[in-house]
């Protein structure tokens, strides 16, 4: 791999970038495997690999690829992580908090769908930035989505047997195997299966989504006997803010601040949704649809529990600051349970113990996938690209369940314990992600511009992104430098927090450097993106047929039309 740029004359765009070395293919049907020899990779020059064209499968379609966004975004973080938002921010900080995250995860859906209808590659974002921007700024932003990936496995495993606990006291081994060995089957599995499971618990979330703030509405509003009618009452007492660390406006303003990174963490997963760009049916019109629809919904779902729970449970509630991590601490729980209503706690117990295991799953997708495309590049051993006949780069499977086995932590220590460990070792990735997706996009339009071609060329392409790329990423670079802001003030400084909230900085820094230094890349020219490259393959892409337009009933589906 030389990882060098390489002018050639062309009559479409007067340059080429060249990633890898290309080696011809005498058989284009034939399906090629990576040897020990270290031979280059097959490819054609295309943007999407001749390699991952017949090495993997689409078998995503439109609802799947909807649903592994939704299910991988409405998690833990808001079943039970709400409470901690209305505690530290109140309920309109909590809600503004969420409203602005909602909008900058709107932001950088558009800007992931515009570059993704022009790149559905394997990696999504991560091999946009090395065609983009930059190979280096790909190889750090690869292996740090890759790192946060497998972290982020076991600790969904130790949420899981957190959530096992509730019920019963067997011990954590048996569980933690039992999850382990279900993962790897369904990582192994033709990713059809994958995307049907993750399918049916998207519903499951959402059908407890609904549920809740319905139920929590009939709780506010007096629908249970004997239970008086709150409204907003808790909105004005204690108060619709809540002082953080200071006093005054600025104690309330730094209350809204800090719900910033609990957001996030919630909208987490929603981004994930391209990274089998190459395995999804028809991925120039079903990725950009897709990331239109589930911000909608997913933003729609966060807001209006946020707004209930506001409403139900008062930000000095000391149990919501409980930190068993099981369904006790969840705000819906609380409230009915307060109401009388008994069986909620085993209901959503039940739907955050799929929810953990979804989000496993899902980690699972992305960074195998992740892992794949840095393969294909040249950033990572030959040996993770070898697939199954079902299209399943089982190596990459394999390295994530090498991870997952630190899963086993939790069985000589408090599981939650073990479940924070992983979630700060990861806290910044998520931001580290959504920046790079909006500077993919940014690049992407200015060098239409250098080149004088016209956005309306693209697959898919709306002009208010010129502008909403610009406030994703500069949101998301002032909360990851200021998303540790509480161990700066007096008294609060704590080491562990510190590391947790940025020590992804300097390891992407780290990787981006390093590979710079070592492989002597450039940031490359704008006049020497390949975009009318990728344009013109989009154009000859056979499968890039318009999606016949919805129904008014088809609309109105708030699960998957």
């Amino acid at each position: 791999m030389t990882g060098v740029f390489e002018d050639q004359s062309s009559t479409k765009t007067g340059s080429r970038y060249i990633v890898q070395d290309v080696q011809d293919v005498e058989d284009q049907h034939s399906t090629p495997q990576p040897g020990p020899s270290g031979a280059a990779i097959p490819d054609d020059g295309r943007m999407v690999t001749q390699y991952e064209r017949q090495s993997l499968i689409r078998g995503l379609g439109q609802r799947h690829i909807q649903m592994i966004a939704i299910a991988g975004a409405i998690g833990t973080g808001l079943f039970l992580g709400l409470g901690g938002s209305i505690a530290t921010g109140g309920p309109l900080g909590a809600l503004l908090g969420y409203l602005f995250i909602g909008l900058v995860v709107c932001s950088m859906q558009f800007a992931l769908g515009e570059v993704s209808a022009l790149l559905p590659v394997t990696g999504s974002f991560v091999r946009h930035a090395e065609i983009l921007v930059d190979p280096a700024l790909g190889f750090a932003v690869g292996w740090n989505v890759v790192y946060g990936c497998f972290i982020s496995v076991p600790s969904e495993i130790s949420a899981s047997v957190v959530l096992i606990q509730y019920w019963t006291d067997i011990s954590a081994a048996v569980w933690v195997t039992l999850l382990i060995a279900v993962s790897v089957v369904v990582a192994i599995s033709f990713i059809r299966v994958y995307g049907e499971i993750e399918f049916i618990f998207a519903i499951l979330k959402i059908l407890l989504v609904i549920f809740v703030v319905i139920l929590g509405l009939v709780i506010d509003l007096g629908g249970v006997p004997g239970v008086p009618r709150r409204g907003f009452h808790y909105w004005k007492d204690p108060g619709p803010f809540v002082e953080y660390i200071a006093t005054g406006s600025l104690g309330r303003f730094l209350g809204f601040w800090a719900v910033m990174t609990n957001a996030v963490y919630s909208f987490a997963g929603v981004e994930s949704l391209a990274m089998a760009a190459a395995e999804t049916k028809n991925p120039r019109q079903n990725i950009p649809k897709a990331c239109k629809r589930v911000f909608a919904r997913v933003s729609i779902f966060y807001i209006a529990a946020v707004l209930v729970v506001g409403m139900l449970v008062s930000s000095a509630d000391e149990r919501l600051g409980s930190d068993s991590g099981t369904a006790a601490t969840s705000p819906f729980v609380i409230a009915a349970g307060d109401a009388g209503i008994k069986a909620i706690p085993s209901v959503v117990n039940a739907v955050c113990l799929t929810s953990a295991w979804s989000a496993s799953n899902q980690s699972i997708l992305a960074g195998t996938r992740t892992l794949y495309g840095l393969a294909i590049k040249g950033h990572a051993p030959k040996i993770f690209l070898h697939t199954s006949k079902w299209g399943v780069p089982y190596m990459c499977v394999l390295l994530q369940v090498t991870f997952s086995l630190l899963a086993y932590m939790c069985v000589s220590n408090n599981a939650m314990n073990v479940f924070w460990w992983f979630v700060d070792l990861t806290a910044a990735g998520t931001l580290v992600s959504w920046i790079t997706i909006a500077l993919n996009h940014i690049r992407l339009l200015q060098a239409l511009d250098k080149q004088g071609i016209s956005p309306t060329e693209l697959p898919w392409h709306n002009r208010i992104t010129r502008y909403t790329s610009w406030f994703a990423l500069v949101s998301c670079v002032m909360i990851l430098l200021t998303g540790g802001f509480a161990v700066f003030t007096a008294g609060n400084w704590d080491p562990a927090s510190f590391v947790s909230s940025y020590l992804d900085i300097p390891l992407v820094l780290f990787a981006y450097g390093g590979y710079k230094l070592i492989r002597r890349t450039e940031i490359l020219p704008l006049n020497m993106v390949p975009v009318q490259q990728a344009i013109d393959e989009a154009n000859s892409d056979p499968d890039n047929v318009p999606i016949k337009k919805d129904s008014v009933l088809a609309k109105m589906n708030i699960l998957w039309g």
